[in-house]
């Protein structure tokens, strides 16, 4: 299976006919996986523009939301556009492809490895990684009830900091979590895709060498990368 992932299409208003050419010749894979952040600032205008662009993508296309989806407090309308549209939102949830299974969350913050922020002091705090916690939980529970012989994951912030690498070092703790890579350790997925990080790394490995990649349009295009989206056989 060829798969083809980019992250990061912040599609505007003003953006109509630019992510139909974005995505020129997606369908010589057979998966397009998006990672988050489809929209700018997460309005329907936005997301209608974005559904006229791909409306003849042929593959099955699979998302998360990101951030930016966030913005207007309209995701729930978002998801239902992208529903309606034949796109799959895997928020916390998962769907099978050809005997690959592809498992989404959008992720969140909180650091990575022994310097990774603690549920500890303030209720404020508490809650920010408790977020955190609530959504590697629910990876692990897909993680473990899935028995496809492949398991693709895709996020929106970052398991592992190498794919961060670029970005301003102060910033690390709210682009992704260790948490989530331990998990996806523990249960041995083949792949993440991952965006959020505009001025990250191209890829990285979990500590178990699961392979890692920042599918960012911005990553890409900054290394020169033709086109913007990754294509990955597995």
């Amino acid at each position: 299976m060829k798969i083809a992932a980019i992250g990061d299409i912040h599609c505007t208003v003003n953006s109509r006919g630019q992510v139909r050419e974005m995505l020129r010749d997606v369908d010589q894979a057979d998966v397009l996986v998006l990672a988050g952040d489809l929209t700018d600032v997460g309005k329907v205008e936005e997301m209608e523009v974005l559904m006229e662009d791909m409306a003849d993508i042929p593959i099955p296309i699979v998302a998360v939301p990101g951030n930016h989806d966030h913005e207007a407090e309209q995701l729930e309308l978002l998801v239902t556009m992208l529903e309606w549209s034949g796109i799959r939102v895997l928020d916390g949830a998962s769907c099978n492809i050809d005997g690959v299974e592809f498992i989404g969350t959008k992720g969140f913050c909180g650091g990575f490895g022994h310097v990774r922020v603690q549920p500890f002091g303030e209720p404020a705090l508490k809650n920010f990684i408790n977020a955190t916690i609530e959504e590697v939980m629910i990876l692990e529970r897909i993680l473990k009830d899935t028995h496809a012989e492949h398991k693709v994951v895709i996020m929106h912030y970052a398991p592992i900091k190498e794919t961060l690498l670029g970005e301003e070092p102060e910033l690390f703790p709210f682009l992704g979590a260790s948490l989530f890579a331990d998990v996806l350790d523990a249960h041995k997925a083949d792949v993440v895709f991952h965006g959020h990080a505009h001025n990250g790394s191209p890829h990285g490995y979990t500590k178990h060498n699961i392979p890692v990649y920042n599918v960012s349009r911005f990553v890409r295009a900054r290394a020169g990368m033709i086109p913007p989206y990754l294509v990955y056989t597995i």
